[in-house]
């Protein structure tokens, strides 16, 4: 039987040290699946409601034992005996049950802790891997984003970016591309370690030293890739994660680094110099979540040139995206469930940006769990891409881990690659 005969949630630690959710939904032959959700630093104005307790005598207001107790009492009223293999209508009934429009009642975390957790019940009842149930049999092994220097507000130094990214695209396999990753970050770890930069890392695993600016960065990390043995722009390309919105107000952009203070122009252009001298494929959240005509004037500068993503601008929201398609705002989104809040609404904004030839990027949060989730998502919705960290903090290393033994187990699947970047090769 496929019934849902139990839903339990409880108050667990992510990556931070900070309080997330996790449920765990049993049905027949005391089958439990379990599944947590993660937590931005850096969130977009119009991602769904994470509830919070706002105690101030635990965990500083960041508890989360209501949304907890909604799972306990409310969610799991209304779910208990319904067919956990249907995933819109469960995902429906808890929409409905909360009854706001960004998920603020019951809380966007407590309603997709139960959606993941349903979909792994799912897949296990039905004896298919997670990401076979996802896709079906039409997969691929994405291409990494992987973060090896933090800045802006996920760490604590000069970089105005808040992620430098490389993108190991030029291999056959999603294994080699994750150990010329790894050959990378420790190469880069010894550049910094012989130049008496600081060798901690960031809330995503990547090295957080005080550069004096973006491009000081930008220069290590090419020369990491040249020293590990690789071909820049050709195995190994480059991604920023600018976060512009961290460092917009009234209409302008202060990158601190560089005593910069410049409008939309001057940045879309600045970025056009960065592509010129560097070989940077994708460029993330490079202007603020509502600066639309910006956006639309970067797309059509640059969009031919670099692969543009929306995070804060969409918020996996498939009525902004519409929204971006219309204006024609950036090529690319950033998938991230919990901006959402359901597996179901997830998958709908994922077939709107396939539909209008926008790449797709599945991505973590900096405030992660152990949960693999979407290692196998990014595989059974074929995304191309997936942006989970560094080589390094085992919350990060659980996603690569879990996309190995997809390798392994399905020879079939094939690797991404440089396919979702042949637009800009």
């Amino acid at each position: 039987m496929s019934q849902i005969k139990n839903i339990h949630a409880r108050e667990i630690i992510d990556s931070r040290g900070t309080p997330t959710i996790e449920v765990d939904v049993e049905i027949a032959n005391n089958l439990i699946s379990r599944a947590s959700v993660p937590s931005g630093a850096s969130t977009g104005t119009y991602e769904a409601h994470e509830l919070r307790d706002g105690n101030k005598k635990r965990f500083f207001n960041k508890g989360v034992l209501k949304a907890v107790e909604n799972v306990n009492t409310e969610i799991k009223e209304t779910l208990i005996g319904f067919d956990v293999t249907n995933q819109k209508v469960i995902d429906q009934l808890m929409i409905d049950l909360d009854g706001s429009k960004n998920k603020s009642r019951l809380g966007a975390n407590s309603i997709l802790a139960v959606s993941l957790a349903c979909s792994k019940a799912a897949a296990a009842f039905l004896n298919l891997p997670l990401y076979t149930y996802i896709g079906g049999l039409s997969n691929s092994l994405p291409t990494p984003l992987m973060n090896i220097v933090n800045g802006g507000c996920h760490a604590n130094n000069n970089l105005d970016f808040q992620e430098f990214m490389i993108v190991p695209m030029g291999f056959k396999k999603f294994s080699d591309s994750l150990r010329a990753g790894s050959e990378i970050f420790h190469t880069l770890r010894n550049l910094l370690s012989d130049n008496n930069f600081a060798i901690s890392v960031g809330d995503e695993g990547g090295f957080a030293p005080d550069f004096k600016s973006n491009k000081e960065c930008l220069d290590y990390i090419v020369d990491a890739i040249v020293k590990a043995g690789y071909a820049p722009g050709k195995d190994v390309a480059i991604a920023l994660d600018v976060a512009s919105s961290e460092f917009f107000d009234k209409n302008k952009y202060f990158l601190a680094s560089e005593s910069l203070k410049i409008g939309s122009n001057e940045l879309i252009k600045y970025y056009e110099k960065l592509i010129k001298d560097y070989p940077i494929i994708s460029i993330e959240d490079g202007l603020d979540e509502n600066d639309w005509n910006g956006w639309k004037n970067m797309t059509g500068q640059i969009g031919e040139k670099c692969q543009l993503v929306g995070d804060d601008l969409f918020v996996t929201s498939v009525d902004r995206l519409r929204k971006g398609i219309t204006k024609k705002c950036a090529n690319s989104i950033l998938i991230k469930l919990n901006q959402i809040g359901t597996l179901s609404e997830t998958i709908e904004t994922i077939s709107e940006a396939k539909m209008n030839k926008y790449n797709t990027i599945i991505s973590h949060r900096s405030g992660e769990t152990e949960d693999t989730f979407i290692a196998d998502f990014s595989v059974g919705m074929s995304s191309g891409q997936i942006k989970t960290g560094s080589l390094s903090r085992s919350e990060r290393i659980a996603k690569y881990n879990q996309l190995l033994r997809i390798e392994e187990e399905n020879s079939s699947i094939i690797f991404s690659g440089t396919e979702p970047f042949q637009p800009y090769l």
